[in-house]
């Protein structure tokens, strides 16, 4: 599922400026899956797939299968097209320092949203 993050945000100068007071490691996990990965201002410098035995990370990002699934799609419905939605609907469980998430909801947002494949073209 992460495979690619590193390279994909890496690459994107703007996205990189954006985080660069960042610096922290998160947990993400998907269903049964879980990924640590660090970032070094802005830049992600390790994404890791589990199983861990004690996880070190800042704050986790956990949600079902499917429901990370429908969030990167090219084009994903509503409720399911932002990490905001995903809380609010109660899908998505954040845990640990939510102030480091939350004062860079953006740059995660777009972070994650790198894992998308384009959409196809039709407006």
């Amino acid at each position: 599922m992460l495979e690619g993050l590193k390279e994909r945000v890496n690459e994107d100068a703007g996205l990189v400026r954006r985080g660069r007071y960042l610096t922290t490691t998160f947990l993400l996990q998907s269903g049964d899956t879980s990924w640590l990965v660090s970032i070094f201002q802005g830049r992600i410098v390790s994404v890791m797939r589990g199983p861990f035995v004690m996880p070190s990370s800042a704050f986790a990002l956990r949600a079902a299968e499917a429901e990370w699934a429908k969030f990167f799609l090219p084009r994903p419905p509503p409720g399911s097209n932002d990490l905001m939605a995903l809380i609010r609907r109660r899908v998505l469980r954040p845990e640990g320092d939510l102030q480091i998430f939350m004062a860079h909801l953006r740059y995660f947002k777009e972070v994650l949203a790198k894992l998308r494949p384009a959409a196809g073209g039709v407006a």
